[in-house]
């Protein structure tokens, strides 16, 4: 570790494949599968996160004068904002009309995943300090308009905010485990009202179908192949096209297969709908879900209620369902805060962006509350 007497040296990596594999995964721990080097080289060699769909990968390493790598950092060049969950889409706007040239731009995060975890991976906080530092560096020599660090922890928002980074709040919506025996331990806290609407809920989605839960080798390609006829469809309708190749699911289900969790709805023996989740050390990831056909409420039993009786059944202690979706909120998925940072490198653009921000976290705080308001909690 760097002490003040000895330099640390600071590498770019095009290809995450050239980052050795164990020493990146020891900096990023196991407490989220998605900063795992298999995550992100199934992502990359997919040809999802790629130079040719506007990620090109500058991942960052840093090394001791022995060689040792003390620190990495997920980052990519993007030239353009889709993917991400943090939408700059107006800041980029305001900037280029203002005359300036806002792309490409500086990211460090996982590319189409908003899920909250590690992004500056080192062991301790001067290491981690230094990433930051070299984001800016990089930002100025290169002439890039901003750097953005999206979804990390609030303790790194924290520090971020002390090194000239601009502190962005939003908020998605968690459920918790209270220590449920069972789906009706977790019924029984809600209201009346909202107990029956859950079980009208799954009673219609489930009438005309069956479920199999999946789980790591019991996963086969023909059932990769049928959910990505799944979420190639709903994709379709939500982005114009999906962001993931069907390489990827094959790709990750090599490398981490202890880490999935395949909910498939048939009919009559036909699938016809699948929610894929991933599973780290104590929480549910629900990630990607998709339906080639219309049944009332499926989405909300695959991904939501699917993902408690999972949870539940495995002792876990959250399920993080993604980003967005004031309606989880009824469903027992109640607002948490999520936090990005962001460099921006023109002075008088930083400081429009900061007025922003200032604002825009005085109405996500008065959102929250609101929303928190609407539990279906008795208490």
């Amino acid at each position: 570790m760097p002490d003040g007497r000895e330099a640390a040296i600071v590498r770019l990596k095009s290809d995450i494949a050239e980052i050795d594999a164990a020493a990146w995964d020891s900096l990023a721990g196991d407490s989220n599968p998605f900063i795992t080097h298999a995550f992100l080289r199934a992502l990359e060699e997919s040809g999802s996160a790629a130079p040719e769909t506007g990620w090109m990968p500058r991942h960052l390493v840093l090394e001791d004068s022995s060689g040792a790598m003390i620190g990495a950092a997920p980052v990519y060049l993007k030239s353009h904002s889709l993917g991400e969950y943090v939408f700059d889409h107006g800041w980029a706007h305001a900037y280029e009309q203002a005359g300036g040239r806002y792309y490409p731009k500086l990211l460090c995060a996982v590319p189409f995943t908003p899920v909250p975890g590690p992004r500056l991976l080192a062991h301790g906080a001067e290491a981690q300090a230094l990433l930051a530092t070299s984001l800016i560096e990089i930002t100025k020599r290169h002439e890039l308009s901003s750097a953005h660090i999206t979804f990390l922890e609030e303790a790194q928002a924290k520090r971020l905010g002390d090194q000239g980074f601009l502190i962005r709040t939003g908020y998605q919506f968690h459920w918790h485990n209270r220590g449920y025996s069972n789906f009706e331990d977790f019924l029984a806290e809600l209201s009346s009202r909202k107990r029956k609407s859950i079980r009208k809920e799954r009673a219609q989605a489930l009438a005309a179908l069956d479920l199999r839960v999946a789980v790591g080798r019991d996963i086969g390609e023909s059932d990769w192949d049928l959910f990505f006829e799944f979420y190639s469809e709903t994709g379709s309708r939500k982005w114009g096209s999906p962001y993931l190749t069907r390489a990827f699911f094959s790709l990750l289900h090599a490398a981490m297969p202890e880490k999935i969790v395949l909910v498939l709805a048939e009919r009559a023996g036909r699938p016809v709908a699948g929610a894929l989740n991933l599973l780290g050390p104590d929480a549910l990831y629900g990630r990607y879900w998709g339906a080639i056909e219309h049944h009332p409420f499926l989405h909300f039993e695959l991904c939501y209620y699917q993902a408690i009786e999972f949870a539940i059944a495995h002792g876990l202690a959250r399920v993080e369902a993604g980003a967005q979706g004031e309606h989880k909120i009824q469903r027992g998925y109640l607002p948490v805060p999520t936090f990005s940072a962001h460099y921006i490198h023109d002075s008088g653009f930083r400081e429009a962006v900061a007025r922003f921000l200032d604002q825009e976290r005085r109405e996500a705080a008065t959102e929250m509350a609101a929303l928190a308001e609407y539990s279906p909690f008795k208490d």
